[in-house]
C-alpha cells in the first residue's frame, strides 16, 4: 500500500514524542509527487509489529520480562528512521520490518542492562525489569533479547554490507557504555573523549539505522554515507541538547528532574567545559561540589547552574548543538535523490532539535 505526503509519528520517549507532534500537520500543506509513507504509519506498523514478535512460552520469567520492556512504549526513532532510510529507495517497507524489530529489540536490550548497572528503579514511567523482577532476570532476559535481536535480523532482508553494519552498531554501543563507565571515576575527561562516548552509546545507532536502511533499499555508498553522517550528528545534537535541557529544560515539560546530571556528577558536554573554562575559585567551588556526596541536592543544582550562568556554559552548548545540526542537514543536502523525498528527514531532524524542553 502506497502513502502520499504525511509524516509520522514515532513512539519516542515523552520528550521526542511531543517535539514531533506537529509534524503531520506541518506536511499536508507540502505537495510530494511520490509514494512514501508518513511517520505516523510507519509508527504504527513498527507498534503493531512489536505487539506480534513471538515469543517462548516457558520459562515464563525469562521472556515476560522482555515482553514488558518492548511493551511500555519508548524509543522507537531507531526502526522509524530505517524505514524512512529504505523508504528513500524502495516502497516495500514491510520487506525490513525484521530487521527495524531487531535494532528495537537491541536498543531496548541496551536499555534494560544500562538501568541495572545505573540501579535505575523507572524507566518510561515504569519500574525497571530488575526492580520488578530481580537482578539476575535482568542479566539473563538481557542476555536473550541480545540474542532475539540477532534471530530478527537474521528473517530480515540480507545483504553481507547491512549484515556488517549491523554487527558494527551494536558492538559501537557496548564500547560507549564500556566508556561512560570508565568516565564515572575520571574528573580529568576531555570534550573529545565525551563526544566520542555518546557518539558510541547514543547517536551511532540513529546513524547505522540510516546506514542499514539505505543498504538495504540499494543506495549508492556515498547516499549510504551522507545517510549515517546525517543520522549520527542529530543525534550528537540531541544529546547535547538533553545535556543542556537537563540544566536549563521548563520543569513543567522535561520529562526527568532538572539538575539530575548536575546531582550524580555526569560527565557532560556542561560540566567538562566548565571545569576547563573556570577561574581557580570558580573551579575549587566546582571540584568542592563534585565531591559532595550527601549535601543538600538543590543548593548544589543552584550553585552549580550559577557558575555555568557565569562562565556562559549554556551559550557555549547551544552554538555546539547548532553547528552538529547544520553539519547533519549538509550530509541530508548530499543524498541524491529528491528533495521531497527528503522532506519526512529533514522535517523530523528540526522538530527534534527545536524544541525548549
Amino acid at each position: 500500500m502506497h502513502r502520499t505526503g504525511a509524516v509520522r509519528h514515532v513512539g519516542l520517549e515523552q520528550s521526542e514524542r511531543e517535539a514531533l507532534k506537529l509534524l503531520d500537520f506541518h506536511f499536508t500543506s507540502i505537495p510530494i509527487y511520490i509514494n512514501m509513507y508518513s511517520i505516523t504509519e510507519l509508527t504504527e506498523k513498527i507498534n503493531a509489529e512489536v505487539d506480534r514478535i513471538q515469543y517462548n512460552a516457558e520459562p515464563r520469567n525469562l521472556y515476560e520480562p522482555i515482553r514488558y520492556i518492548l511493551s511500555i512504549g519508548g524509543k522507537r526513532i531507531r526502526p522509524l528512521l530505517m524505514l524512512m532510510g529504505y523508504n528513500l529507495y524502495r516502497d516495500d517497507v514491510d520487506a525490513i520490518m525484521n530487521n527495524a524489530l531487531a535494532l528495537e529489540t537491541y536498543h531496548n536490550f541496551t536499555l534494560l542492562h544500562d538501568d541495572l548497572m545505573d540501579k535505575s528503579d523507572m524507566r518510561r514511567g515504569n519500574p525497571t525489569v530488575h526492580k520488578k523482577w530481580n537482578d539476575n532476570t535482568a542479566i539473563l532476559s538481557g542476555d536473550t533479547m541480545l540474542i532475539m535481536a540477532y534471530q530478527l535480523f537474521n528473517r530480515g532482508t540480507l545483504n553481507d554490507a547491512a549484515w556488517t553494519a549491523f554487527i558494527e552498531a551494536t558492538l559501537g554501543v557496548c564500547e560507549g557504555q564500556q566508556y561512560d563507565i570508565d568516565f564515572e571515576t575520571r574528573n580529568d575527561v576531555t570534550e573529545a573523549e565525551y563526544m566520542e562516548m555518546i557518539r558510541l552509546k547514543t547517536s551511532l545507532l540513529l546513524g547505522y539505522a540510516l546506514k542499514i536502511g539505505a543498504l538495504l533499499g540499494g543506495a549508492d555508498p556515498e547516499d549510504v554515507n551522507h545517510l549515517y553522517e546525517f543520522g549520527e550528528k542529530m543525534g550528537l545534537a540531541y544529546q547535547l541538547q538533553d545535556d543542556l535541557l537537563d540544566v536549563y529544560g521548563d520543569p513543567t515539560k522535561f520529562q526527568k528532574k532538572l539538575g539530575g546530571d548536575i546531582v550524580d556528577n555526569k560527565k557532560t558536554f556542561m560540566l567538562i567545559n566548565a571545569l576547563q573554562l573556570a577561574n581557580a575559585e570558580q573551579k575549587a567551588e566546582l571540584e568542592r561540589w563534585i565531591a559532595t556526596t550527601d549535601g543538600d541536592s538543590a543548593q548544589k543544582i543552584a550553585a552549580v547552574t550559577h557558575i555555568y550562568n557565569i562562565i556562559g556554559i549554556d551559550k557555549l552548548a547551544q552554538q555546539k548543538i547548532e553547528e552538529l545540526f547544520a553539519e547533519s542537514l549538509k550530509s541530508l543536502d548530499c543524498v541524491k535523490v529528491a528533495e521531497e523525498k527528503k522532506a519526512g528527514l529533514r522535517a523530523f531532524a528540526d522538530k527534534l532539535l527545536g524544541r525548549k524542553y
